[in-house]
């Protein structure tokens, strides 16, 4: 790419809108499951006792479906990034690309 055309992206509003909406969402989807992991490590560390209650009359703890629904929540924020990627970021690249084109 010549720096024309990359001082033409980086000047582009557009750019700058797009680097601060993935930023942002990226940082809040990660804060969520930080905050869901670490809580989990914390009781599993100071409260072991919470997540070795029985559920129901079998041998399952309710540490295993807890530890399932962190697991669950990384792919479902996951899949909610990809869709989202998918959806605005790529198209304000798109609206970003065929602007620093069309000034060629």
């Amino acid at each position: 790419m010549s720096q024309n055309v990359y001082d033409r992206v980086k000047a582009n509003p557009k750019f700058a809108e797009l680097v601060q909406k993935r930023s942002s969402f990226a940082w809040k989807l990660s804060i969520i499951i930080l905050v869901v992991y670490y809580a989990f490590i914390l009781v599993i560390a100071f409260s072991p006792a919470t997540l070795a209650q029985k559920v129901g009359e079998g041998v399952t703890t309710l540490g295993i479906p807890v530890g399932l629904f962190v697991i669950v929540l990384s792919f479902v924020l996951t899949g909610i990034y990809t869709q989202r990627a998918n959806g605005e970021f790529d198209e304000l690249t798109r609206q970003i690309k065929e602007e620093a084109r069309s000034g060629e």
